[in-house]
């Protein structure tokens, strides 16, 4: 009776020492592959982390580019002729607010973008186009005198061997037609 206990015995040692064998064999394996499973696992965090940063900073641009454009348009919409001048003024004052509309904070709260614009524009005519003196209206009086007009000058007649007093004839019309043309007169 004690030699069948034995081998099992025997045999119960032999698989348990084939157990120890085969995990001290494997260990490392596993170890290995977790080693790699963990880094792989790091590194789809380290990319989906920065994969929402730049969805982030995407959105922060589209909105952005979206906020510019809406000032931008009502602005022209109002008139203003220096858009991008009277953007740099306003942009800063201008919000998104909880609920995601555009407002503008003020001393009295919150106001809607177009009043505000409205109430800035108004405030502020030098962003309006200038108003161009003339039409049926205006009297001679505020027209730009001439100097003898060009009837005085003859095209032909200029050239080298000109009197100094024609030259000066010559180069005064050239002032007052030069002058009246960078005035829009």
């Amino acid at each position: 009776m004690d030699e069948p206990n034995s081998v099992n015995t025997i045999v119960q040692q032999a698989i348990d020492e084939y157990m120890r064998q085969d995990s001290a064999r494997r260990e490392p394996a596993y170890k290995a592959e977790l080693q790699e499973e963990k880094r792989r696992r790091e590194q789809m965090e380290k990319r989906i982390n920065e994969l929402v940063d730049e969805n982030r900073r995407s959105r922060a641009q589209a909105d952005e580019a979206q906020r510019s454009t809406a000032i931008r348009t009502e602005l022209q919409k109002l008139g203003v002729t220096k858009v991008d001048l009277a953007y740099k003024v306003v942009q800063d004052g201008i919000v998104r607010s909880a609920d995601g509309r555009l407002v503008a904070k003020n001393d009295n709260g919150e106001l809607p973008v177009h009043e505000f614009l409205a109430e800035f524009v108004q405030q502020n005519p030098e962003f309006l186009p200038a108003r161009i003196p003339g039409g049926t209206g205006m009297t001679s009086a505020h027209k730009a005198p001439s100097q003898g007009g060009s009837g005085g000058i003859d095209l032909d007649k200029i050239g080298p061997g000109m009197s100094k007093e024609d030259l000066e004839r010559v180069r005064q019309e050239i002032l007052r037609v030069t002058t009246q043309t960078l005035r829009g007169a």
